[in-house]
């Protein structure tokens, strides 16, 4: 499926806008982030494979950092269903949005979430500034004349086993320039609920 954002300069490709499906990889690319190394935060590139080969793992996708349904449900639902997200087989839970690597730190302290010698104790965050694994999931989607976000992604959540999408949920109604922002199938009842039924 192909989307036209109705601004040429937001035109996305086929492929960015063609979702992944379960039983597919993820895309392998790189995402430029900030460790803490030696008492302070240095640059690191880390790929796709250092989050999720040999693990199984859960990511959730949201539009943005600081938006409203991300900020007072999305990422905080995650926080609270952390430990017993993990106790179901699960590696690590990552959220991920199109966004630097600074401004996803300061949100998630924002809303309470603690480090520890600079990594976050609950919920990890992955910063896809570039767009890149967005893209490479096909979920790419441009807010050019609704919101201003330009190109972000959809929201989604999904489970992948060793790099391989072993379940995903995405939010229906999806198009570019959307108005509503669902937030139905991504939450973190939704993604427990699945993995109690897999561990049962």
């Amino acid at each position: 499926m192909s989307f036209s954002s109705g601004n040429p300069q937001h035109d996305l490709r086929p492929e960015w806008t063609t979702p992944k499906k379960e039983g597919d990889k993820v895309p392998d690319v790189h995402f430029v982030t900030r460790v803490r190394e030696n008492d302070h935060y240095e640059w690191k590139t880390v790929t796709t494979s250092h989050y999720c080969a040999g693990k199984r793992i859960v990511i959730f996708a949201l539009p943005g950092a600081f938006t409203p349904t991300c900020s007072t449900s999305h990422l905080p639902g995650y926080h609270e269903k952390y430990e017993e997200i993990k106790s179901q087989g699960i590696d690590e839970v990552y959220c991920l949005s199109v966004n630097d690597a600074f401004v996803m730190r300061k949100w998630a302290l924002s809303l309470g979430l603690k480090e520890e010698n600079g990594i976050f104790t609950t919920v990890k965050l992955i910063p896809d500034g570039a767009c890149a694994f967005t893209r490479g999931m096909g979920m790419s989607n441009v807010w050019s004349m609704e919101r201003g976000f330009g190109e972000r992604s959809w929201r989604y959540s999904m489970v992948v086993k060793d790099c391989v999408i072993e379940k995903m949920f995405v939010e229906p109604g999806r198009q570019q320039n959307s108005g509503p922002d669902p937030f139905e199938v991504s939450d973190a009842d939704t993604m427990l609920n699945y993995l109690k039924s897999t561990s049962s």
